[in-house]
């Protein structure tokens, strides 16, 4: 049991940790907008990068035990 309580923070701070990315995404420098009239194209890098560097801690946590 104590393993799924560490499973369940670890999922929730992960959950945190997202939703501060999806809030922030816009942001953040790094990530690209182009506009015309009729067309908007978003290219979120810096958001792509960290999301990326986050789960990969994540899933290096989980593969430690």
């Amino acid at each position: 049991m104590p393993q799924l309580g560490k499973m369940l923070i670890i999922a929730g701070l992960s959950m945190v940790v997202l939703g501060l990315l999806v809030w922030a995404g816009d942001k953040l420098p790094g990530n690209f907008t182009w506009r015309t009239k009729n067309t908007t194209v978003y290219f979120p890098l810096a958001t792509c990068l960290l999301a990326s560097a986050i789960g990969s801690l994540l899933l290096w946590l989980f593969n430690r035990r």
